[in-house]
């Protein structure tokens, strides 16, 4: 730790922000931090007497949500960069000791993403080596990749050298100024608690660095450090032909497929896959297909956002006479699908409608391979609780088995190593924002594995003459309509968002939920961040709690189905609606006006955007 002394003369060269617990902080900062961008940062704010901002940066730390550490990079302990990323890593290091006596014989894997932020130097590549350093100054093994890979590759390399843990530096498809910190477990799934709580815990209790912590070199002088890059290729490409059903088909086909990597790291890897299924590449949109840490040509690096964050896909597309657009996010853990309707249009798929195709193709191949009837009641799909119910009515038709977990890919990942030790087999799962898995060969969302399935169900639909879209409409008629809508608010200020969910919680008086919702009933209130489901004999929620995190779901006598949350990374309110209708009911006008009404009055009534200066979605 840093000397009363020490602390002493850095002060004499910074303006007293008056705040002695302050101070203590500043002092370790430019005293612990090597990295003479974000040092500069905190003294600037000191000189300029920006005691608030300081505050900001320097007073809270980091925690994990439904994607492990998440923050904007620049200098402070609440936000990503080389000294809070060699923090978390030491913490890393101690709670592995104790958890892994064969830590040293076991290893870790480290990947990154295409991240970067000129003005502070941070880079993901950077963040990546600093955390390899930290782990080879213990005579820690580490598989570090030697370029950038997808988010799933880091899952996949822990269960295939039988790592103690991974980690990836990446913040997805969120804004160009963050960046993260996302923690694997020995089965190749994301930490969940307690490991979270005690990994955080271990951070807390060793905050300086240690002398080797900062020293790079380790990267190249060690001969503790691998480069996994082309063995795992190698191996995801092999793995990933076992989930090919139709490879004759895949390479005769006349369809083209124009595929978008968002600036970030799917290119090679997408075009991998294509080969491995036997088709032709894809053809790359040449100004997103390299990677951009600044995602100029988007607003916003997301594809979920919709058809004018696809738009130049969409015209390359329409250039070259292919009919379907695949986009996967800058960490290519997510995958959006357009398809082109007519000259004029194109339908650009939600996570829940692209779900009900995904799981439909993975049943009918799966029941194409396995003759035995008897063997459906061991296959299991997965769904987390804010997504479509219509794996759920599959299973209720079809014969096989649903769970769902609660919103994140580390409750699916974790549920499917569960399930498979006793025997189970898990064919696809998702969430809704176009997170998807099929098969079980990663415990993560892949956005590469997705992308060249629905490639594959595209040309095998189009040899029977049907579209996409078409096929939902089939799926539909079989499974009744199942018609949703997701969308969110943006709230910067966490003591509103209690209020909010507080309010909802005594809503008439002191412990009474809403009972109606724009004159429509409400049969059901679960609350998994107080644990109360009304629905259960015993008012508990057999979801896990979770109190970090604010979700609410309503369910209405008509068969609506309704969910409020915070989201684990993002400032958001997140609103879900769905409208579950029984096989058979085709009045679809009356379907979507009764859950326009809902969704509606849930976000006037229940938010409240107005009163409590809530932004609306932009796009």
């Amino acid at each position: 730790m840093w000397s009363n002394k020490d602390v002493d003369a850095n002060a004499n060269d910074l303006v007293s922000t008056g705040d002695d617990t302050l101070d203590k902080l500043v002092n370790q900062w430019i005293i612990w931090d090597q990295n003479a961008a974000t040092q500069a940062q905190i003294k600037s704010l000191v000189q300029e007497a920006r005691v608030e901002e300081l505050r900001r940066r320097l007073c809270s730390r980091m925690t994990f949500g439904t994607a492990g550490l998440r923050a904007a990079m620049g200098a402070g302990f609440s936000r990503v960069n080389d000294l809070t990323v060699i923090q978390s890593t030491q913490g890393m290091y101690v709670y592995l000791t104790k958890c892994f006596p064969d830590l040293r014989s076991r290893g870790l894997v480290v990947g990154y993403d295409t991240r970067a932020q000129e003005y502070s130097g941070c880079t993901s590549e950077r963040l990546a080596s600093l955390t390899a350093a930290v782990m080879l100054s213990k005579d820690i093994p580490v598989y570090l990749f030697s370029k950038y890979v997808p988010t799933p590759f880091v899952p996949y390399a822990v269960k295939k050298y039988g790592a103690a843990a991974g980690i990836m530096i990446t913040a997805s498809h969120n804004r160009k100024e963050d960046n993260g910190y996302k923690v694997y477990w020995e089965n190749g799934a994301q930490i969940s608690s307690p490991h979270d709580k005690e990994i955080l815990r271990c951070i807390e209790q060793n905050v300086e660095p240690w002398p080797d912590s900062w020293n790079q070199d380790l990267i190249k002088s060690s001969s503790l450090r691998t480069d996994p890059l082309k063995d795992i290729c190698c191996w995801y490409m092999e793995e990933l032909s076992t989930l090919c059903f139709h490879r004759e088909l895949n390479t005769q086909t006349p369809l083209k497929f124009v595929h978008s990597s968002f600036h970030g790291v799917g290119h090679t890897y997408v075009q991998k896959a294509f080969q491995a299924f036997g088709f032709l590449p894809p053809i790359p949109v040449p100004e997103q297909m390299n990677p951009d840490p600044n995602f100029s040509t988007v607003s916003c690096p997301n594809p979920e956002e919709g058809e004018s964050i696809l738009e130049l896909s969409l015209r390359l597309a329409e250039r070259e006479g292919a009919r379907i657009v695949l986009a996967t996010d800058p960490d290519a853990d997510r995958l959006a699908v357009a398809e082109h309707c007519d000259k004029y249009s194109w339908k650009v798929f939600t996570g829940n409608e692209l779900a009900a195709l995904l799981g439909w193709w993975m049943l009918f191949n799966w029941k194409e391979t396995h003759p035995d009837p008897a063997e459906i009641e061991n296959v299991y799909m997965l769904a987390t609780a804010v997504s479509s119910r219509i794996l759920k009515t599959m299973a209720e038709m079809e014969g096989f088995q649903f769970e769902e977990t609660l919103p994140g890919f580390k409750w699916i990942g974790n549920k499917i190593h569960e399930l498979a030790k006793t025997g189970k087999e898990v064919i696809f799962s998702f969430e809704e924002s176009i997170g998807f898995l099929c098969g079980k060969m990663v415990l993560d969302k892949d956005g590469v594995s997705a992308a060249v399935v629905v490639a594959e169900m595209a040309v095998y639909l189009h040899t029977k003459n049907i579209t996409l879209n078409q096929q939902l409409q089939n799926i539909y008629e079989i499974y009744g309509y199942h018609i949703s809508r997701t969308s969110y608010v943006i709230c910067n200020d966490p003591p509103t968002v209690k209020r909010i969910f507080k309010r909802l919680r005594n809503f008439e008086s002191e412990g009474v939920y809403p009972k109606k919702c724009g004159g429509y009933s409400i049969t059901h209130i679960r609350d998994v961040t107080t644990g109360y489901d009304s629905s259960k004999p015993d008012r508990k929620c057999v979801l896990p709690l979770s109190k970090s995190s604010q979700m609410v779901t309503f369910t209405f006598l008509n068969g609506i189905v309704a969910t409020l949350r915070t989201s684990g990374t993002e400032p958001k309110i997140k609103y879900y609606t769905e409208f579950c209708a029984p096989p058979g009911k085709r009045d679809i006008s009356s379907l979507e006006e009764d859950l326009s009404k809902v969704t509606s009055t849930l976000l006037e009534e229940f938010l409240e955007p107005e009163k409590n200066n809530l932004i609306h979605r932009s796009i």
